[in-house]
């Protein structure tokens, strides 16, 4: 059966392409994090961020049943519209997760390549989230109000 456009990314390769790019971002943060540890610096922050980026991921997991979410920004046929847990502040919790883990290597790290690591992280997360929304507006009616209440990554502000 034929998807329909809506559910389809207008670049083929495009979820691809992000995910590449994220994990290449997280490896280069947790790459550039390493050296910032072994040269002795640890913000008194970092462990409070990455412990939140671990409680966070873990309750976002423990929210979404396997097999209802997937790696690439595609719509999933049959998949659920979770609003509990963390869902019910956040529509993104996961990257929200990977974003404060992000945030915990730069610190860490302490040098302008992990900043600007941090920030294209943002970006491929955001875009990731927008291609997942266009999916998911298009397969779940309630979508747009649940859009309206919660927020994409961080809960009142964005």
């Amino acid at each position: 059966m034929e998807e329909p456009d809506a559910l389809r990314p207008a670049t083929p390769g495009l979820p691809a392409l992000l995910v590449a790019l994220q994990f290449g971002l997280i490896g280069l943060l947790a790459w550039l994090a390493v050296g910032g540890l072994s040269a002795g610096r640890l913000p008194p922050d970092v462990p409070v961020l990455a412990g939140a980026a671990l409680v966070l991921g873990l309750w976002a997991l423990s929210a979404n049943r396997p097999g209802n979410f997937n790696i690439r920004p595609l719509h999933k046929a049959g998949s659920l519209l979770v609003q509990h847990g963390p869902y019910r502040w956040l529509r993104h919790p996961m990257y929200s997760a990977v974003l404060l883990a992000g945030l915990a290597a730069a610190r860490l790290a302490g040098q302008a390549w992990a900043w600007a690591a941090l920030l294209a992280l943002l970006a491929v997360l955001a875009a990731k989230a927008a291609l997942e929304e266009r999916g998911l507006r298009a397969s779940h009616t309630d979508y747009a109000d649940y859009c309206r209440r919660t927020r994409r990554f961080i809960p009142g502000l964005y």
